[in-house]
């Protein structure tokens, strides 16, 4: 009995990789193609790497192309991830085309052409949280001096507190989605800097696109408290990206942890001076514009309970 129970499971397993098989040849996308993929409104230059084809659905990890070489080791190049279909699209002449469309509407245009560069990077996972600190108390955390140093302006610093006290405290949390959220933020302060500087540098665009897929890599990972989690499961499904369903609350607290996540990048000397230029030209940004970003308040959510443990997690 027992050894035709063996073969039964032999057969079965046998037949379930078969039927896995057939679906893998039946892909729209095939592994090593080249794709472009959607992340917010943009179209980028992936490669897919591997395929998944779970509960009826198509999922493709992808490896990003990158940007350009001196931001692409700590923004973008270590981004592998994986997606669903609907945010891919073949490399196509025609699909390049709406692509470069989609930058120039967008404000992207100065990316619409990226060399490859070389996948070594950061990892957010890396970034490990140090025991018993809160979000509060890291503000003054002593870091090695190669580090950039990004002071927060007091008035931020006091949204941190606030932010820890409602959440952790109260037991409240962020409506979400927030108007504006990080996308829109990032947008207007793109709009501020060509009305103040004229045309953006290079530099200032890559650093702000990867900022933005910074936070969306990182929020799951570094920037929720404990009692947050469940929301986040609700709110940002896998096809749905943090930076268009958060806002100020959440990004301010990426800067928190930027300097400890700059550690693990290879980054040149002059570039993380430029990458700490801009960082703190858009910390000044948002004072200018704390009351219209940030909420006063947050709300109740009756099926959360307050956690036990304080800290910002990990």
């Amino acid at each position: 009995m027992g050894s035709s129970k063996t073969s039964s499971d032999v057969s079965d397993s046998s037949s379930s990789q078969t039927e896995l098989e057939n679906h893998i040849s039946a892909s729209p996308y095939a592994e090593g193609e080249k794709v472009l993929a959607f992340h917010t409104e943009f179209l980028y230059e992936a490669k897919v790497k591997q395929i998944e084809y779970k509960h009826k659905r198509w999922r493709f990890f992808l490896h990003y192309l990158g940007w350009k070489k001196r931001f692409c080791v700590f923004f973008y190049c270590s981004w592998d991830e994986w997606v669903v279909i609907e945010r891919l699209m073949k490399h196509t002449e025609e699909n390049m085309r709406v692509k470069h469309e989609r930058d120039a509407k967008y404000g992207n245009e100065k990316n619409a052409r990226k060399p490859r560069a070389s996948s070594k990077g950061s990892n957010v996972a890396r970034g490990r949280k140090r025991k018993n600190d809160s979000l509060v108390k890291e503000k003054t955390v002593a870091l090695p001096d190669k580090l950039a140093n990004f002071q927060i302006p007091p008035t931020l610093r006091k949204q941190l507190v606030d932010d820890f006290e409602f959440i952790t405290h109260l037991g409240k949390l962020v409506k979400l989605p927030r108007t504006p959220n990080v996308n829109d933020i990032f947008k207007t302060y793109f709009d501020y800097r060509s009305k103040k500087s004229g045309p953006i540098a290079d530099s200032v665009e890559e650093i702000m696109k990867g900022l933005s897929c910074y936070f969306d890599k990182a929020l799951p990972v570094l920037l929720l408290y404990n009692n947050e989690r469940q929301q986040y499961k609700e709110a940002c499904p896998n096809d749905i990206v943090p930076s268009s369903i958060y806002g100020a609350e959440h990004l301010l607290r990426l800067f928190v942890k930027l300097p400890e996540l700059l550690f693990h990048a290879n980054i040149e000397g002059d570039t993380l001076v430029e990458l700490q230029a801009q960082v703190i030209d858009f910390l000044r940004f948002l004072r200018k514009n704390q009351r219209a970003f940030f909420l006063s308040s947050y709300h109740v959510q009756e099926d959360v309970e307050n956690s036990s443990d304080k800290r910002f997690c990990t």
